[in-house]
């Protein structure tokens, strides 16, 4: 059995339905340093957020809603809060969080994670590595992460960057200049560096 995390490094509250019912550009840079925390067999295992990317609903041209409402993406239209995890080039898992208010279909893609002791020390740099590193799978998908019931895995609130460790950019493999990716730049004490998957 795996030890959690020693008890002073997950002081924050869980993340509730109302801070992720805000735009999801909003919700991407309030995530960065927020802890996500994965409870399974082997034990609690809580790694810390260091990117994410926005997307905006039908209207944005790279979400998976942008043709509106399939089977695939219904997970997308709400409640907020809730994981949104899709299966892609056949081999790789994404983990998403819906944001906004219900049937807008924004998202937040989480990118990449601090190290974490209980996984080696590896910096899970890309979604794919993300979730395989934590078990996060089509399983996990509709989970509602705000609910107390919700054991598997969840957010807690963390040590907020300050504004000059944060950088802004365009999302990965896009091609739309909007600045939707926000990362904790390299250097700092909670720093990584960015990541091209």
């Amino acid at each position: 059995m795996v030890e959690d995390q020693p008890a002073q490094l997950l002081r924050g509250p869980r993340l509730g339905r109302r801070f992720f019912a805000r735009p999801s550009p909003e919700v991407a840079r309030d995530l960065l340093g927020c802890w996500l925390v994965r409870r399974s067999e082997t034990g609690v295992i809580p790694v810390r957020i260091c990117e994410t990317e926005a997307y905006l609903g039908e209207q944005d041209p790279a979400s998976h809603a942008r043709m509106g409402p399939t089977p695939r993406n219904l997970p997308m239209y709400g409640p907020p809060g809730v994981a949104y995890v899709y299966f892609i080039y056949g081999m790789h898992h994404c983990l998403n969080v819906v944001t906004g208010p219900r049937g807008r279909a924004e998202a937040v893609l989480l990118r990449a994670a601090l190290p974490s002791s209980l996984l080696g020390g590896r910096r899970l740099d890309g979604p794919a590595r993300l979730c395989s590193a934590l078990g996060i799978d089509l399983r996990h998908n509709r989970l509602d992460l705000c609910s107390r019931r919700s054991a598997e895995f969840w957010f807690e609130r963390g040590e907020r960057p300050m504004e000059d460790q944060i950088a802004v950019g365009p999302r990965v493999g896009v091609r739309d200049p909007s600045l939707l990716r926000f990362m904790i730049l390299p250097g700092g004490t909670r720093a990584v560096r960015s990541t091209r998957e």
